[in-house]
């Protein structure tokens, strides 16, 4: 438990850097700072596209580093300041930012952050072998990213987040992470051991690529967790638009958003049994299932429909967990095909893939909404159409569902069970 503990901790901070980055921040630079819709999705969408060649070679360099601190702690610790640094930046911008700010601080943090992430989510993959503890390391490390969404969503709405010529919200967000990802990171660092590493030979960087695409359990994965993301971050993109332009009721988005986030930790335990009892892909694929049975009704609530909404909040925000705590954790386990088969522990590259799928997903989301909803009409500083507020009603509920059923699709009868891991597990540690 405590070392659990410790591992998971950084998690807290690197919370406001995951899903409250894309619901806040364009909202934010949109509707506060006036920067044009389309502008900001753009901006965004560039710094996705960076991560195209940061995230793979990130996780490549930390695959093959070998220092004294470990390989994994090393790239850890450096990610650190530069993380802090350009969050409060990005959080904290002065009333005439620009899309220059947005997308110069949004590229040095979007580095940082894959400094940080690719080894941090590494080491967590490597910390255990066996199937059910994976799932309670990512969990803990899930759960604490959404207690630590849930101060990221109150601060700037208790405080408010409006006015960008005081020191609002948003901008104290950005001072607590630019503090506590230190403070919880050096803690990470000393009590956290550097995990053993069952290398048994070096793969060329071309041998490497054939064996990540002849490993199909990862691929397969891989287009799902895509697929996912899409559905996650496109109602996660418009929550805030939805509740305050399709639903007329602006003074209850901080809220909305705390309860959904808050059953999100209660739904990452439940994640965790329902797993246990039957396997961490048929749970999942359950899930989303329900997510999609939740999602149908919410384009046809009519203004006010305060109830209504909350009930989708709070069973989404339950399914929520499962999409944080268990994908990883199979991820863990298509790692241990590649290792068995290449000879080459290579998590860092496959977290690294990972990331950037989780980065793409999220940026194509806004990306290609905002720039659809712009044309539709809709216009978050002027007078949005009928047209506008349809397509953003169809844009919030029924879009993802459409990706979630190919995700569906992937997963259901998914090959890697418990006792084909269990089975890669020992021909890895015989080796």
């Amino acid at each position: 438990m405590p070392l659990l503990l410790a591992y998971a901790l950084p998690a807290i901070p690197l919370a406001a850097l995951t899903l409250p980055l894309y619901v806040l921040v364009p909202t934010y630079y949109t509707e506060a700072l006036g920067l044009p819709l389309a502008g900001v999705g753009f901006a965004l969408l560039v710094v996705r596209l960076f991560d195209a060649i940061s995230d793979p070679a990130m996780g490549w360099i930390g695959d093959r580093a070998r220092t004294r601190f470990g390989r994994r702690r090393t790239l850890f610790a450096l990610g650190i300041p530069l993380v802090a640094l350009s969050a409060f930046m990005l959080f904290a911008p002065p009333p005439d930012a620009s899309l220059f700010w947005l997308t110069g601080w949004g590229l040095l943090l979007s580095l940082g952050y894959t400094i940080m992430l690719v080894p941090y989510s590494a080491w967590g993959a490597e910390l255990a072998g066996d199937y059910h503890q994976r799932s309670r390391i990512a969990g803990w490390r899930e759960g604490l990213i959404l207690l630590g969404t849930l101060g990221a969503i109150a601060l700037p709405y208790t405080i408010g987040f409006d006015d960008p010529t005081v020191w609002n919200g948003l901008a104290i967000l950005g001072a607590a992470i630019a503090l506590l990802l230190p403070l919880f990171g050096s803690v990470t660092l000393a009590l956290v051991p550097e995990p053993r590493d069952f290398t048994r030979r070096k793969l060329e960087l071309r041998d490497g690529l054939k064996a990540i695409a002849a490993n199909k359990p990862f691929i397969r994965l891989l287009a799902a967790f895509f697929l996912n993301g899409l559905a996650t971050g496109i109602p996660a993109t418009l929550f805030l638009y939805f509740v305050s332009d399709r639903l007329g009721m602006p003074e209850a988005r901080g809220l909305f958003l705390f309860i959904y986030f808050l059953c999100g930790v209660g739904g990452t335990a439940i994640a965790l049994l329902a797993a246990r009892r039957s396997s961490k892909h048929r749970a999942w694929s359950v899930a989303m299932i329900l997510a999609c049975v939740a999602f149908a009704p919410a384009p046809l609530l009519p203004e006010g429909a305060w109830y209504g909404f909350l009930a989708i909040c709070v069973v989404t925000g339950l399914l929520l967990g499962f999409d944080l705590a268990l994908p990883p954790s199979i991820q863990a386990d298509v790692i241990d095909v590649d290792t068995a088969e290449s000879g080459e522990q290579r998590s860092g590259l496959y977290f690294a893939l990972w990331s950037l799928t989780t980065k793409l997903a999220l940026a194509l989301a806004v990306g290609m909404a905002f720039p659809l909803l712009s044309l539709a009409g809709f216009d978050p500083q002027g007078q949005t159409t009928a047209n506008g507020l349809l397509a953003l009603a169809i844009a919030y509920g029924w879009l993802p569902i459409v990706a979630k059923l190919a995700a569906i699709a992937l997963m259901w009868n998914f090959p890697l069970d418990e006792a084909e891991q269990k089975s890669l597990r020992d021909r890895i540690t015989s080796a």
